[in-house]
């Protein structure tokens, strides 16, 4: 392995070894504390303009697989870990990180101290970072320049350049219904960066899922006459996405269909709701944050990646906060009272896991079944 640097905003340097791609890699370096969920981390769009740390200190010891993708491709900037395995075990293993990192064009640093990072990257915030490895590592001087090009990095039009031109259907459509006892119920999914197991949770419960584009208008969404809509994930900002916004909120005026937002959608139905969001200090990555029911005391682990967050205190009167962040108390969950609409910052369709919270899909269910019937 040939060398490699990571350099922050502020000037601090690691040195370590290159894997996957040479050359340099510019973004905003995040962590996240997942022990598993490495493939699933590396393919979500949510990542798309970031640097991603695994605090977990070995990676890649059970390979790539690619039936674990939650997108077609990788979208993060960059990749740190602390020691890469070289020798991946598992039955399903299709092939080592080293060479997926490659095939993707993904620039990646080990070697150096995750922990070391994850503790300035909680200290100070997220900064923005540049990885530099191969032949242009071997001339490496960190001058004012170069700190320059780092901190005026940033991430702008994340959703639309990871959405897809066209809906990408995996089902046959609206035209066709299950032959089961039940009517499929008819699911519009607006892709904002959408994570494939999303749609998978959807189509377990004989849902008939619909994907259609992040910029779709609210007056095509209601042409064709769904049963629910779903809010994806996604990176960036939520209040960039303006137009966005205002279609939403010309779907809560209609009212009458069922809506569940997840993650950035989550943020995005707030907004279009007039709320308020706000970027967190190092924000929320992993599979273990623990978020409470305000209803009823009950704690669920779940796993997270977003860097936003609703302010609690800026939520509608006809809102109400259903889950709260156990470690910060922020913003987790929100329920709307005067539509059949609810959201949540985390991940129910977790994968890999917890999967703590995925009777919210259930719930999202009961609720286009009640509101058909009504």
């Amino acid at each position: 392995m040939s060398d490699a640097y990571l350099i922050l905003a502020d000037g601090t340097v690691f040195a370590g070894r290159s894997i996957g791609a040479k050359g340099k890699a510019l973004g905003e370096t995040v962590f996240t504390t997942g022990m598993t969920g490495y493939v699933e981390t590396l393919t979500d769009p949510s990542y798309y303009g970031q640097i991603v740390t695994q605090t977990f200190p070995l990676i890649g010891n059970y390979g790539v697989m690619t039936r674990d993708f939650e997108s077609k491709k990788s979208w993060v900037r960059g990749y740190i870990v602390r020691e890469l395995c070289d020798n991946p075990s598992n039955f399903r293993c299709e092939g080592t990180l080293d060479d997926f990192l490659k095939q993707q064009g993904i620039i990646g640093i080990c070697g150096i101290d995750t922990r070391a990072l994850t503790k300035k990257l909680r200290e100070a915030g997220v900064m923005n970072g540049m990885i530099i490895s191969g032949k242009t590592a071997q001339d490496f001087k960190p001058d004012s320049q170069l700190l320059e090009q780092i901190k005026s990095y940033a991430i702008v039009d994340a959703v639309k350049i990871v959405n897809t031109d066209e809906g990408k259907d995996l089902t046959p459509g609206f035209e066709s219904d299950r032959s089961d006892k039940k009517p499929a119920k008819k699911v519009v999914l607006f892709d904002f960066g959408a994570k494939a197991n999303i749609q998978r949770e959807l189509e377990k419960r004989g849902c008939n899922v619909k994907v259609v584009p992040y910029n779709t208008p609210a007056q095509t969404v209601l042409a064709m006459a769904p049963d629910g809509i779903m809010l994806s994930n996604g990176p960036g900002d939520p209040a960039e996405n303006v137009g966005v916004i205002e279609e939403i909120r010309k779907l809560c005026e209609y009212g009458k269909i069922p809506v569940f937002g997840i993650c950035l959608g989550h943020q995005m139905l707030a907004l279009a709701r007039g709320a308020k969001t706000s970027k967190l200090k190092y924000g929320h990555r992993g599979g273990n944050h623990p978020v409470k029911d305000t209803g009823t005391g009950r704690v669920y682990i779940t796993s997270q990646n977003h860097g936003y967050a609703v302010e609690p205190a800026s939520l509608p009167d006809f809102a109400r906060l259903s889950f709260v962040n156990v470690n910060d108390e922020t913003c987790e969950g929100v329920d709307y009272t005067d539509i059949p609409a609810f959201s949540v910052q985390f991940h129910p369709e977790a994968c890999g896991g917890p999967h703590d919270t995925n009777f919210l899909f259930d719930r999202f269910l009961k609720m286009m079944e009640e509101n058909h019937a009504s």
